[in-house]
């Protein structure tokens, strides 16, 4: 889908060029520039803030850092004095966004969309200024829309056109199905930017041809066409796929900060420095000279030190950050970490299995086994060798991998 740019002829003042560069930052792209600038000086002129537009389907009750790429582009615009609309796809789940797909997906039930919206935003706010921001749910518009706004709403696009979005071409010649529901997805889609007025509609790379239908169909509802502004997919620690919880592969903002900070520093050095310009709110230059640093000899372990304190301290605190890398360090050692649970079971002597299951260590018995056939139990620091070993009445520190401890104070006899 092609756009057209109009040619800038005004000079652009200086905190509109500031906004550019802020708009651009870490940015795939930016369509068109030129009716961005226009829309900024306009703003710019009038004291009138710009509408920025995010939708989000709560697929799942946790945001990590992959969603954050976008929601800190949001704060940044919001920063600027623009309004940033938060939108809830509740609607638009009962679909299921086709994008980058090679199949349907299964629509969410109407139970699991409100579930996981009654958590988004609060999430989502750790990011965001609250106070700025302005929360919807597209089922405002699109329940209203009815059989017959639906077939009018079908009538202002084509089907060739719909089928020059990538992934709906490539299922269709390696004959793989589509069902005709998700074609309303892109329209319904584009019909929020209507509902919303937006000049500007964030989203990743993915979902270029979903912004560009809200351009299209403002312009068929007589509006101003909103721009549209794409960012990177965040790739997961893994540093193959983007970042997704069903992957297995993210950082879930909420996590606790020892994990945040010990899961940036498992990364490696290359992704790091694509996750930089991304996750962090350093001046670029100051990035390009930390960069320029490692590859003169600094250690990349103390930048990705530093990425992890900024990540951690962002949804955590300065101090937690603080705790989380003495804890790292203190794991690093093969030390026992200070807050680690405490649990008293009774009935010892017990098998191995049954301690860890019981301390929370594994999920059951013979999950705990394999782990000690996989040599990855330690008891007082002393690998266990054996399955069958049983610990007697006594205090252990029980390890299991490298990262996961108890302080177990077995009691004998049955508890009350």
């Amino acid at each position: 889908m092609k756009t057209e740019s109009r040619t800038e002829t005004t000079p652009l003042s200086g905190a509109v060029r500031q906004a550019l560069a802020t708009s651009l930052r870490g940015a795939d792209e930016l369509l068109p520039q030129a009716e961005w600038c226009a829309k900024l000086q306009r703003s710019e002129k009038t004291g009138t803030p710009l509408r920025i537009k995010l939708g989000l389907d709560p697929t799942a009750p946790d945001i990590h850092l992959g969603h954050t790429v976008v929601l800190n582009k949001m704060r940044q615009l919001q920063d600027l004095g623009h309004q940033v609309i938060f939108l809830i796809g509740d609607f638009t789940s009962l679909i299921g966004d086709p994008s980058g797909r090679n199949s349907t997906r299964p629509p969410l039930t109407a139970q699991q969309i409100h579930d996981n919206a009654q958590t988004y935003f609060a999430q989502a706010r750790m990011v965001l200024d609250e106070s700025r921001t302005e929360i919807r749910y597209n089922s405002e518009w699109c329940d209203a829309l009815g059989a017959r706004g639906m077939i009018e709403l079908a009538a202002r696009y084509t089907v060739a056109r719909m089928m020059e979005r990538d992934d709906f071409a490539r299922r269709y010649a390696g004959g793989h199905s589509i069902s005709v529901h998700e074609f309303l997805y892109p329209l319904l889609q584009g019909y929020d930017s209507v509902a919303l007025k937006a000049d500007l509609e964030l989203g990743g790379t993915d979902q270029k041809f979903n912004l560009l239908v809200g351009r299209h169909l403002q312009q068929e509802y007589g509006q101003e066409p909103q721009c549209i502004l794409t960012m990177p997919l965040l790739e997961g620690l893994d540093g193959v796929e983007k970042m997704s919880k069903s992957k297995g592969n993210y950082i879930g903002i909420t996590e606790d900060a020892n994990t945040m900070f010990a899961k940036v520093l498992s990364i490696s050095d290359a992704l790091m420095w694509r996750w930089y310009p991304l996750l962090s709110f350093q001046p670029l230059q100051d990035i390009e000279k930390l960069r320029e640093e490692v590859a003169g000899g600094r250690n990349p372990k103390e930048a990705k030190v530093l990425l992890a304190r900024e990540i951690t301290t962002r949804f955590h605190s300065a101090a937690a950050a603080d705790a989380a890398e003495r804890d790292f360090a203190n794991r690093s050692r093969g030390g026992v970490p200070d807050d680690i649970p405490e649990v008293t079971l009774h009935g010892a002597p017990l098998g191995i299995g049954l301690v860890l299951k019981q301390a929370g260590l594994a999920p059951s018995t013979s999950a705990a086994n394999r782990l000690v056939e996989g040599r990855g139990v330690r008891v007082d620091s002393a690998i266990v060798e054996d399955r069958g070993t049983r610990l007697a009445a006594g205090s252990y520190v029980v390890q299991v991998g490298k990262r996961r401890f108890a302080r177990v104070r077995l009691v004998a006899g049955a508890g009350s």
